[in-house]
C-alpha cells in the first residue's frame, strides 16, 4: 500500500507476506494432490496427501485473502472519485489476459471431448445411460438470466442507482447458487462417474470445472456486493464490479458451449 505522496499515476506496492505465502499454499495443495492420487508410488499413506492438500488449502485461503483485504484497502486509501488511467488500463488488460487464460483451458478439454468423440465408433458408449436434458435447460435459463441481472446491475451503477445495482447483483449470486444447486441434484442422479470410461471422465472434467467456475464468480458476486454496502465504488471508479461482469459473462459462454456439445450433440 502506498503511504506516501508521488508524482507519476503508477502504483509500486509495498513489501507483501500475503503473495508468496498464497504461492506456497497452492504449491502445498498440489504436491499433496499428486500424493494421494500417487500414494502407492511413494509408498506413503494416502492420508500424507490429504494432510497436504488440506493444509495447502488453508494457506491458499488465508494468504489470498488477506492479500485481498489489502487491495481493498489501497483502493479506499486511493479513493473512488476519479479514475487513473494508467491503473485502469493495466487492471483492464490482466484481467483479460486472466479471461484468455481461462479460454484456453477450456478448449483443452472441448479438444479432448470432441477428439474423443470423433474417434469412437458409438457416442455415448453403450454402456453410459445418459442424463436427461431437463435439469441442464432449466440451468441454461438460469444462467442466462443472471447475465442480464448483472447487465442491469451494471448500468445501474453507472447511473449511480446504487440500491438498483445492489438488488440485482444479490440477484445474480443468488441465482449462481441455485444453478449449482440444480447441478448438484444432477450428479446424484448420474447412472455414470468419472471411473466409467472416456465419457465419464471428460463429462464431469468440463461440467465440474464449470461448476467450479460459477462457484468463484458467485463468491466474488458475494465480494461485490458486499463492497457496494460500504460504498466502495463509484459511477467513475468500479473496475472490480467490471472484472467480476467480464468472468460472469464469460461463465455463461462457456456454459452455452457445454449446453450444445455435451447435452443436446
Amino acid at each position: 500500500m502506498a503511504h506516501h505522496e508521488h508524482d507519476h499515476d503508477f502504483h509500486i506496492p509495498g513489501n507483501s507476506l500475503w503473495s508468496p505465502l498464497s504461492c506456497i499454499g497452492v504449491g502445498l495443495l498440489a504436491f499433496g494432490l499428486i500424493a494421494y492420487l500417487h500414494a502407492a508410488s511413494f509408498g506413503m499413506p494416502q492420508l500424507v496427501g490429504t494432510v497436504m492438500m488440506l493444509n495447502g488449502a488453508a494457506i491458499t485461503l488465508f494468504g489470498a485473502g488477506k492479500w485481498m483485504y489489502d487491495l481493498v484497502m489501497e483502493s479506499r486509501e486511493r479513493g473512488f472519485d476519479k479514475k487513473v488511467e494508467v491503473l485502469d488500463i493495466a487492471n483492464r488488460y490482466g484481467m483479460l489476459f486472466f479471461i484468455v487464460s481461462e479460454i484456453m483451458f477450456f478448449a483443452a478439454f472441448f479438444a479432448a471431448y470432441f477428439f474423443l468423440r470423433s474417434h469412437a465408433f458409438v457416442w455415448p458408449p453403450e454402456n453410459i445411460f445418459t442424463l436427461d436434458i431437463a435439469l441442464p435447460t432449466i440451468n441454461t435459463l438460469l444462467l442466462l438470466t443472471s447475465g442480464a441481472t448483472i447487465t442491469i446491475a451494471h448500468h445501474a451503477l453507472m447511473d449511480n442507482d446504487m440500491l438498483k445495482a445492489k438488488n440485482y447483483t444479490f440477484l445474480t449470486f443468488t441465482i449462481g447458487f441455485v444453478f449449482l444447486g440444480m447441478q448438484m441434484l444432477e450428479y446424484s442422479h448420474a447412472l455414470f462417474d468419472m471411473d466409467s470410461g472416456v465419457y465419464g471422465a471428460t463429462f464431469y472434467m468440463l461440467t465440474g470445472f464449470h461448476g467450479f467456475h460459477v462457484l468463484v464468480g458467485s463468491l466474488m458476486l458475494v465480494a461485490v456486493w458486499k463492497r457496494m454496502n460500504n460504498g466502495d465504488f463509484s459511477p467513475q471508479q468500479h473496475f472490480y464490479f467490471e472484472a467480476t461482469a467480464w468472468y460472469w459473462h464469460f461463465v455463461d459462454v462457456v456454459w452455452l458451449g457445454l449446453y450444445l456439445t455435451v447435452y443436446l450433440m
